[in-house]
């Protein structure tokens, strides 16, 4: 009887949570799927990228395409290209391979960027075993045609780091910043609880640096950073964790040092979340797992619904909240943002429970700006 009434409350908090009135329909204004890369023959999974825009106008989508039979974080993968010509309404049929699978297991986990200097930088982890994964550096000088020999970001440490797809930025002074996990060391067990980095580049990626470590003194789990720059020139972190709020950091000199990890008010699974500046207004535009369903065991709940909401102070509180998916079977995370004129582009996966496709379908979304704020 017991487990009976717990799985009606269960339940019942599951409906009032997504049957919300901010969920929206794939076919309305304010929201459209744009292209779904689902699995295929000897292509068990289609995982998470990032977007470039292009001079000539055209939207680059490079992600992870599984090859085999097996969806594991540690199968072999390459990196593949999909463009758009007309601001992510629709794209390209066939893939352009990127990258080989240079890893022993895999490369995956892509971040674009667009430097101030015109070229473009693209990242990603390449994996060889579960005790060496470091994120790769590579420079395009002819808007993604070529790409120049990868060099790695980190070189001062040997181990697991994870550095999630849409992760590097470029602060107003020219640093590039990214933040990563180190799960284990090349001699040493892999730890749930990560170690948290940011590394950082003056000088467009030919040299990189550490920042000191997040401190964390509680036994609370933390993977999968994000950062963003704040208008007073703070760095703030968003940190997946398991306490069920995403935590949060904040370091006063660039990058160099953080301060001790707190609770945000921003409820969500074991599940990161994705945070970018919205160009057209300055506010921040957040999109995440809105769940405040806490349980125990895998992930501490499921990554549904996908949320979207606005801050227009620097990530002290948040509005305009809207779920963008809201399937109870879903599972959506590994989010892109990306902006365009009068719209943004979320590339995320977005596979089924039930199927067990977690991981293995991605989506582009095409979301108006003036749509957030409504």
């Amino acid at each position: 009887m017991r487990s009976i009434f717990k799985s009606i409350c269960f339940a019942c908090a599951a409906l009032m949570f997504f049957s919300g009135e901010n969920a929206f329909s794939q076919n309305n204004k304010f929201q459209n799927l744009a292209l779904q890369l689902a699995p295929g023959h000897d292509n068990p999974r289609n995982s998470e990228g990032d977007f470039i825009t292009l001079k000539d106008g055209r939207i680059l989508f490079i992600y992870s395409r599984y090859t085999g039979k097996s969806t594991s974080d540690h199968a072999p993968a390459y990196l593949a290209g999909r463009y758009s010509s007309d601001g992510g309404k629709t794209w390209t049929n066939e893939d352009r391979l990127v990258v080989e699978r240079e890893g022993d297991m895999n490369v995956m986990s892509v971040s674009l960027l667009r430097l101030k200097n015109g070229k473009i930088a693209m990242f990603y982890l390449k994996k060889n075993s579960e005790t060496d994964c470091i994120p790769l550096m590579r420079i395009s000088e002819d808007e993604a045609k070529t790409w120049s020999a990868a060099t790695p970001c980190i070189t001062d440490r040997k181990g697991y780091f994870v550095l999630n797809n849409n992760r590097v930025i470029q602060l107003k002074n020219g640093r590039l910043l990214m933040a990563v996990a180190l799960h284990s060391s090349i001699d040493g067990k892999w730890q749930n609880k990560a170690d948290l980095y940011s590394y950082f580049s003056d000088d467009n990626g030919a040299s990189w640096k550490s920042g000191k470590q997040v401190p964390n003194s509680t036994k609370i789990i933390t993977q999968e950073p994000a950062v963003i720059e704040l208008k007073d020139g703070r760095i703030m972190m968003l940190i997946r964790s398991d306490s069920g709020v995403q935590q949060l950091s904040y370091s006063a000199d660039k990058g160099v040092t953080w301060s001790h990890i707190e609770s945000s008010t921003i409820y969500s699974p074991v599940s990161p979340a994705s945070i970018a500046r919205i160009p057209s207004t300055g506010d921040l535009l957040l999109v995440w797992n809105n769940n405040k369903i806490k349980e125990e065991g895998w992930h501490g709940g499921a990554r549904t619904p996908l949320t979207v909401a606005i801050s227009k102070d620097e990530g002290k509180t948040w509005e305009h909240v809207k779920n963008i998916e809201s399937d109870p079977d879903g599972w959506y995370c590994y989010i892109a943002i990306h902006f365009t004129k009068n719209e943004v582009l979320l590339g995320y996966c977005a596979g089924s429970q039930a199927a067990k496709t977690h991981l293995s379908v991605t989506n582009i979304t095409r979301l108006t700006q003036k749509g957030l704020y409504k």
